[in-house]
């Protein structure tokens, strides 16, 4: 499968050869004729079931309203095929070992339903631009906990040489400069019972921001700070929290701070990253799992295996629909099938496995990244002993009002205690806000104090 990809790359290749054009200028050069602006294939495959990349969503499509849930660009898409237990082995090589261990485990319900392949991710202009800048500038610090050199607002290494660039990509990938979201979470028992936690997220990208940007400015090693509070239930409603996640962790560990309601005073928290259990989670994912993957790379050797095509969430518009009820999504052991879109699209697929001496819950991770806009779409991940125990998948669409890709939902499913978790429900609430300006002193400590209040 792999070799016959890579021959069918080659013969792609062979028009700009013939002309005289230096090959590794045509190849390696993003938002040239083979490439799109952030390094993904513009061609689509020999089966034509993947289409070529077209510049994605160029604009709100018609029956959007801004400050509304985003309407589907194609509500006129059918399901193609549905993948189940049953005949998952025909389709074994464009699924993930997670996604067949969820097959197997739920048989009689869980299923994947396959629509035409819609290559929807798309940026502005100026993010093009910094990435092709970005192209020429940005180095791997491979000193102490690493980090990256010379980058600018986006994905730094468009055409990755190892592991831990494609990592890269995926935790500076541009998501925006200041976003306000509603974030929802249910922990699902093996019962099917869940309470939903709510809190409202505050986020600043610092290093999304264009150079000479006051919030550029003020924290330079700053990859985002995250400010939230929570609002239900009422046992956790007035808690809060910021984070402040430095892109170079060697001399400026990651920073954060909590508020007590009932102590009514802000403290320093102690450094929690990696393998700590995250919040709220019941211990359904670690708080290096949020945004499917985040912080410094340092614990793992990563290992760039290649590309292949994968069945990914994507284009999750109808799951994201304003009139759905959390119970319309939240099922007993897993979302509800009906309401998710996969598609077939090419992912990097990245192997990371922990260094000696170093302590995770997790012995290997392997993530598939979407070609075209460096967002894990899929996690598995492996225990100590080397078994498969999580999968987890983010349900991605282009908030075209933007334009970015990023997702609405991510699923954490633990196949030992079958439960799962379900986190980005935002349904009756309101969408991601987004703006192109955040004030540096919003994200203080004393600040939290305040909104908090």
């Amino acid at each position: 499968m792999r070799y016959m990809y890579l021959l069918i790359f080659l013969l792609t290749l062979l028009p700009a050869l013939a002309m005289g054009d230096n090959p590794s200028t045509a190849v390696d050069q993003p938002g040239g004729p083979l490439l799109t602006p952030v390094g993904a294939e513009r061609a689509g495959n020999a089966a034509a079931t993947i289409p070529p990349w077209k510049g994605g969503i160029t604009e709100p499509p018609a029956g959007y309203v801004p400050g509304e849930q985003h309407v589907d660009p194609w509500p006129e898409d059918g399901v193609l095929y549905t993948i189940t237990a049953d005949n998952m082995a025909d389709y074994a090589d464009q699924l993930s070992p997670g996604q067949q261990a969820l097959l197997r485990a739920y048989p009689n319900s869980w299923r994947i339903q396959v629509y035409p392949t819609r290559r929807s991710a798309s940026y502005p202009e100026w993010v093009y631009q910094a990435i092709e800048d970005n192209v020429r500038n940005a180095t791997v610090l491979r000193e102490g906990k690493g980090g990256v050199a010379g980058a600018n607002v986006s994905s730094p290494f468009p055409v990755p040489a190892s592991g831990v660039e494609a990592v890269w990509n995926h935790n500076l990938r541009w998501r925006g400069i200041r976003v306000h979201r509603s974030f929802g979470q249910a922990a699902v028992t093996d019962r099917g019972q869940y309470t939903i936690t709510l809190s409202l997220q505050d986020f600043a990208f610092p290093y999304a921001a264009p150079p000479g940007d006051e919030l550029r400015e003020k924290f330079p090693n700053l990859l985002l700070a995250l400010k939230s509070k929570q609002i239900q239930p009422g046992l956790l409603s007035g808690d809060g929290s910021l984070v402040l996640e430095p892109i170079d962790q060697t001399d400026a560990p990651r920073k954060s701070w909590t508020y007590s309601r009932n102590l009514r005073r802000i403290l320093r928290a102690p450094y929690i990253a990696n393998a700590y259990p995250a919040t709220n989670t019941d211990n359904l994912r670690t708080v290096d799992e949020f945004d499917m993957f985040n912080g410094s790379p340092e614990e793992y050797d990563w290992q760039l295996k290649g590309k292949q095509e994968l069945y990914i969430p994507y284009n999750a518009y109808r799951i994201h629909a304003q009139d759905l009820d959390y119970d319309d999504i939240v099922g007993k052991q897993h979302i509800n099938p009906e309401l998710a879109r996969y598609e077939l699209h090419r992912v990097w697929v990245v192997e990371g496995t922990l260094k000696p001496g170093m302590k995770h819950i997790y012995g290997r991770r392997v993530f598939y990244i979407d070609e075209d806009s460096w967002q894990i779409a899929v996690a598995d991940n492996y225990d100590l002993e080397g078994n498969l125990w999580r999968t987890s998948e983010a349900h991605v669409l282009n908030y075209y009002e933007v334009p970015v890709q990023w997702s609405t939902l991510e699923v954490y499913y633990d196949l030992d205690k079958q439960r799962y978790l379900v986190a980005g429900l935002d349904n009756s609430r309101n969408p991601y806000q987004f703006s192109d300006t955040a004030d540096p002193r919003e994200f203080s400590p004393n600040a939290l104090n305040y909104y908090i209040r």
